[in-house]
C-alpha cells in the first residue's frame, strides 16, 4: 500500500473514532459554564488545541473544526465563548472550575468511551477564574503502573492516563478565564469500568509554590550540564542532549527540603532504551543506585515522563541518564514539583467508562518447517507509540521492551487504526515491516522470516551465557521476576539457542527453585535454557563479579541462601570448580575502563589494542581476574585446573574488554572469551546482544556448548559480524586443525608458515547514501594485526585465506573489530611457552598491585590471609615471567 493511500485510509478511521464524549454535560447542573472571555486568546488556545490533536492522529471531526474556524469572523465575544463551549464540552471527561483558592470538578453525564489496548483522547474543561499559570495533572490510582504492583491491586490498575502538554499546546495553564486541555486515557481491561482521577494545580500564586524549578530553556541550558559522555546544545527553545559512550548523563543543582517530589520531563529520543533519574542530597552528594529510578523511553513520539521520587534529606542535585548508547534526547521543558504540598490543591472525581473490545489480530510466521516458531513484533501506531502500552503489560510481555514476542498462530488486540509492525527473529533475520489497518473485523497477518545469515547450517550454535530472570530492569512484584517458560520466550524470539539463566541477588531464595542442574523442563529443540549463578549481589561480588556455569550445586555450603558465600573470589571458584563448572568474570571492563595512568611509554596497538593505560581497578568486572587466572584449582576428579575458564565480552567497553584479554594471552593464559547481555542490566533491549558461537558436533546438547566455550570452539559476535569455521593449517593447506580441536594447540620444533582460512561474513548498517561499508578482517598474532582482508559489510559470505610466519611461540586470531573475534590457536615452537610481550607482563602486574589497593578492604577477615596468599602467588608469577625475560637478554 503507496504512503498516501495508507495516509489517507488511516485519517479516515481516525476520523470515524476521534474524541468519543458524552453528550449530555450541559444536563448537569454542576457543570461549569464561562460568560465572559476575551474572544482573540480564547480562539487562539482552541487553535492551538486543534493543531495538537492532528498531530497526535485523533483531529476534531470535519464538523466541529468549520465551526470553530468560523467563529474568527464573529464579533462578539459573548457568542463566541459560547459556542465554543457548546462544540467543545460534549468532548470533555470532566470540567475543572478553580475559584476562591480552590479547585473542584464536575462529572459528564455520561460513561467515557475507551478501547480496549488502545488509547483515546478526550478534552478536560478548565474555568480558571483565578488566573491560575501552574501545571494542571492528573493522577489515579487505578493508572499506576502494572510492573511493580502489588498481586491485589493488578486488577484495578487497569486505565493508562497521561495529559498531553506537547507542542503545540502550552505545558502550563495560560491564565485565561476558559480553555481546553487533552486527557488521554488507555484501558487494559474490556467492559464497565469505573476510576477516581485527582487533578491538582498550584493555585498559590506566590514563592510558596509546589513547583520547585521549572526549566524552559529558551535562553539557554538554565543549569543544565553535560557531566559525563554527552554534548548540550540548546535552541528552538529546547535542550538538546547529544550522548556517547556507554554511560552518558547531565544533571543540574537545585535545593529543596526532604519530601515527596515529581520529575516531568518533555522529550523525544531517536533510540529507544531506559531514561534513569538519580538524585543526591547535601548529606550524600553521590548519585547511587539506592537513589535512582529507571523508565522505559520511546523513540519517535513526544513523550512526557513522569517520575516519583522520595528524598530524605535536603535534595541538592539531579542527574538524567538519557539512554546507555549513543542517541540524542531532545527536551522541550523539565519540572520539578512538590508532591506533597498539593494535598489542599486537588480534587478528585469519580468517573465511569465504558471499554470496548480491540480486535483480534492473527500473527502466521513462517520459519523452518518442524521447528518451534517465535518471532519478536514491534507494534506502533501513527503518533509512534508501542502497543501493549508498555506501563501496562505483565509477563511475558516485559515493560522495559518495545517489542513483544509471540508463537506462530497467536493473536494480539489491537484498537481500529492503522499500524506500523516490525517483526524479525534475532539479528540473523532481516527484519520484516509491515502497514496493517484494523477496522471492526479480525485481521489476519502474514510473516515470512527471512535470515542473511545461519550460523546453524555449519554447526554454530549461539547462546548468552549471562541473563536474567530477575533484578534490574525486571519487577520485584506481582511476581518475583519472571519464570523459565517466559525467559525461553525471550531467547527462542531472538533465535538464540542457549540462554544462561543466573540467579543472583535479587528475588534469590524465589528464583533459586529453578535450579535443576541440568536443561530446563520448558526448553524446546533446539531452544534450551539452563539455571546457574552469578555472584553478584552477596559474596564476593564488589572483587568482580562471577559466572557460575554447569553447576551441580547452586548455593556454596553452610547456608541455603545467599548470605554466607566468602568474599574472596578465588575461595568461590574453588568451590564452583570441584563440582566441574565453568567460570567466568561478568561485564569485564566495569572496573577497566577508568584509567589512574600509564604504564611506561609503550605505544598502544592499531584500534587501541592492545593498550598501557592501567585501570582503576574499582568496578566490578575483571578485577580480581588478574589474580585469579594465576591459580590452578582442584578439579572433579582432584587434579588441577585452571581456577578461570573464560573471560566475558559484548557488553561493555570492547576495548578495554578485548585489552586485558591480550594481555592475559600475551602472559600464556589459555583463558577463552565468551560473549554476554547481562539482560536486563545493562541492557534490557533484548537478549544476545552479545553472543558466543560454539561449534557443536551433531546434535545440540547444553554440555557440547559449554564445553565448547571453555575449549575455544567459538566466537564471540554482537550477531552482526561471524567468523566460521577458523582453521589451521602447517603443511601449506594440505591438511587443517580447527579452532578448539586438540585444545587449540599446535607445537613445532622450530618456526613455521601457518596458513588460515575462515568463513567470514559482516553485514552492517548503511551510509547517509544507502550503501553498505566495508569490513575489514584482521589475522591477530599476540594483539597486533598481521594480515587484513576487506570484505563489502552487506552480509554476504567469504571464504577467506591467510598466510603469516611464526618465529617464536604465539597465540593467533581472527577479528572483526568490533563486532566478532574467535579464539586463538596456540602456536608452542620449542617448548617455549607463550610469552611475546614483556610490557604485558608488567601491565598485568601494575593491575594486580592496583587491585589489591582497592579491593582488600572488601575481603571479611576470615579471609585476609587467604586473600594475601592469592595476591602473593600472583605476585611471584608475574615476576616470575618477568625474570624469564631478564634471563633471556643476559
Amino acid at each position: 500500500m503507496s504512503l498516501c493511500r495508507l495516509a489517507a485510509l488511516t485519517s479516515f478511521i481516525l476520523l470515524a473514532i476521534a474524541l468519543h464524549a458524552p453528550k449530555s454535560q450541559a444536563a448537569d447542573p454542576a457543570w461549569p459554564q464561562v460568560r465572559q472571555v476575551d474572544a482573540q486568546p480564547l480562539l487562539l488556545q482552541v487553535q492551538r488545541l486543534s493543531e495538537a490533536l492532528d498531530f497526535i492522529g485523533r483531529p476534531l471531526d470535519g464538523e466541529t473544526q468549520q465551526a470553530l474556524a468560523a467563529l474568527r469572523n464573529e464579533s462578539d465575544d459573548a457568542i463566541v465563548v459560547a459556542k465554543v463551549q457548546q462544540l467543545l464540552d460534549p468532548h470533555c471527561i470532566t470540567a475543572i472550575s478553580i475559584d476562591d483558592g480552590k479547585l473542584t470538578t464536575s462529572r459528564p453525564g455520561l460513561p467515557v468511551p475507551v478501547t480496549n489496548g488502545g488509547w483515546t483522547n478526550h478534552l478536560v474543561k478548565v474555568c480558571n477564574a483565578m488566573g491560575v499559570r501552574s501545571h494542571l495533572t492528573v493522577t489515579s490510582p487505578n493508572a499506576r503502573p502494572l510492573p511493580h504492583s502489588p498481586p491485589e491491586k493488578v486488577a484495578s490498575r487497569w486505565l493508562g492516563l497521561s495529559m498531553y502538554d506537547g507542542r503545540p499546546m502550552q505545558p502550563d495553564l495560560s491564565g485565561l478565564e476558559l480553555e481546553y486541555r487533552i486527557i488521554q486515557c488507555y484501558s487494559a481491561r474490556i467492559g464497565d469500568l469505573s476510576a477516581t482521577l485527582t487533578f491538582s494545580a498550584d493555585l498559590s500564586q506566590t514563592d510558596d509554590s509546589q513547583a520547585i524549578r521549572k526549566w524552559r530553556f529558551s535562553e539557554g541550558a538554565d543549569g543544565w550540564n553535560a557531566m559525563n559522555q554527552c554534548k548540550i546544545t540548546t535552541g528552538g527553545e529546547q535542550l538538546t542532549v547529544k550522548s556517547f559512550g556507554d554511560d552518558p548523563f547531565f544533571g543540574t543543582a537545585v535545593q529543596a527540603d526532604e519530601g515527596e517530589f515529581q520529575v516531568r520531563i518533555r522529550a523525544q529520543s531517536d533510540k529507544e532504551g531506559i531514561l534513569q533519574l538519580f538524585w543526591w542530597t547535601k548529606d550524600k552528594p553521590q548519585a547511587d543506585g539506592r537513589r535512582r529510578v529507571n523508565v522505559p523511553i520511546t523513540s519517535t513520539a513526544n513523550t512526557t515522563y513522569e517520575i516519583n521520587i522520595k528524598v530524605a534529606g535536603e535534595l541538592a542535585g539531579l542527574r538524567i541518564d538519557p539512554n546507555i548508547k549513543p542517541a540524542t534526547l531532545v527536551v522541550d521543558w523539565i519540572d520539578l514539583i512538590r508532591m506533597d504540598a498539593t494535598i489542599d490543591k486537588s480534587q478528585s472525581v469519580e468517573l465511569d467508562f465504558e471499554s470496548k473490545p480491540a480486535i483480534p489480530v492473527k500473527l502466521s510466521i513462517q520459519d523452518k518447517p518442524g521447528l518451534p516458531v517465535v518471532a519478536a513484533f514491534e507494534i506502533r501506531d501513527s503518533y509512534g507509540r508501542s502497543y501493549p502500552e508498555q506501563t501496562k503489560r505483565l509477563a511475558p510481555d516485559l515493560f522495559f521492551q518495545s517489542q513483544v514476542y509471540r508463537t506462530d498462530g497467536q493473536t494480539i488486540s489491537l484498537p481500529p487504526g492503522a499500524y506500523t509492525v516490525k517483526c524479525w527473529r534475532g539479528p540473523h533475520s532481516l527484519p520484516q515491516v509491515k502497514q496493517i489497518v484494523v477496522k471492526d473485523q479480525p485481521v489476519d497477518a502474514d510473516f515470512a522470516i527471512t535470515r542473511w545469515i545461519d550460523p546453524t547450517e555449519l554447526g554454530w550454535w549461539s547462546g548468552d551465557h549471562h541473563i536474567h530472570a530477575a533484578g534490574c530492569l525486571h519487577y520485584v512484584n506481582p511476581t518475583e521476576g519472571i519464570l523459565p517458560k517466559q525467559m525461553l520466550l525471550q531467547t527462542m524470539g531472538e533465535d538464540m539457542n542457549i540462554g544462561c539463566c543466573l540467579t543472583w541477588g535479587p528475588c534469590f531464595d524465589y528464583q533459586k527453585q529453578f535450579f535443576t542442574g541440568s536443561v530446563d523442563d520448558v526448553s524446546q529443540y533446539p531452544y534450551l535454557i539452563r539455571y546457574d549463578v552469578e555472584v553478584s549481589g552477596f559474596g564476593s561480588h564488589q572483587s568482580g563479579h562471577l559466572n557460575l556455569l554447569r553447576l551441580n550445586e547452586q548455593i556454596y555450603p553452610g547456608g541455603d541462601s545467599k548470605h554466607h558465600w566468602p568474599t574472596l573470589g578465588l575461595n568461590t571458584l574453588r568451590w564452583a570448580k570441584r563440582q566441574g563448572a565453568v567460570c567466568g568474570p561478568a561485564h569485564s571492563a566495569n572496573g577497566l575502563n577508568n584509567y589512574i595512568g600509564r604504564l611506561g611509554d609503550y605505544q598502544d596497538g592499531p584500534k587501541g589494542l592492545p593498550h598501557f593505560n592501567l585501570p582503576r581497578m574499582d568496578g566490578i568486572g575483571a578485577c580480581e581476574y588478574v589474580v585469579d587466572i594465576t591459580h590452578e584449582v582442584e578439579g572433579p576428579d582432584g587434579k588441577p585446573v585452571p581456577a578461570v575458564d573464560f573471560i566475558s565480552t559484548m557488553d561493555t567497553s570492547r576495548v578495554d574488554e578485548l585489552n586485558m584479554w591480550y594481555h592475559t594471552l600475551n602472559c600464556g593464559y589459555r583463558v577463552r572469551a565468551s560473549g554476554e547481555t547481562d539482560f536486563p542490566c545493562i541492557s534490557g533491549q533484548r537478549v544476545g546482544m552479545g553472543r558466543v558461537y560454539v561449534k557443536v558436533p551433531g546434535k545440540l546438547t547444553f554440555e557440547d556448548w559449554i564445553l565448547g566455550i571453555r575449549e575455544g570452539r567459538s566466537y564471540i559476535s554482537d550477531g552482526t559480524g561471524h567468523l566460521m569455521d577458523f582453521e589451521a593449517s602447517l603443511d601449506g593447506g594440505k591438511s587443517y586443525l580447527p579452532v578448539g580441536g586438540d585444545n587449540s594447540e599446535i607445537a613445532s620444533d622450530a618456526g613455521l608458515t601457518m596458513n588460515c582460512r575462515a568463513k567470514c561474513a559482516v553485514r552492517l548498517a548503511p551510509d547517509r547514501n544507502g550503501n553498505s561499508p566495508q569490513a575489514e578482517v584482521e589475522l591477530i598474532v599476540n594483539g597486533l594485526p598481521v594480515e587484513t582482508k576487506i570484505i563489502p559489510g552487506d552480509g554476504s559470505r567469504h571464504d577467506l585465506q591467510f598466510e603469516t610466519k611464526i618465529d617464536s611461540s604465539s597465540w593467533v586470531a581472527l577479528r572483526t573489530f568490533p563486532n566478532a573475534h574467535t579464539n586463538p590457536f596456540f602456536v608452542e615452537i620449542g617448548d617455549k611457552p607463550i610469552r611475546p610481550s614483556q610490557a604485558s607482563v608488567q601491565w598485568m602486574q601494575a593491575c594486580t598491585e592496583q587491585c589489591w589497593n582497592v579491593k582488600q578492604r572488601t575481603y571479611a577477615a576470615n579471609e585476609m590471609q587467604d586473600a594475601r596468599q592469592a595476591y602473593q602467588h600472583a605476585r611471584e608469577t608475574y615476576q616470575a615471567m618477568l625474570d624469564e625475560f631478564n634471563t633471556a637478554g643476559e
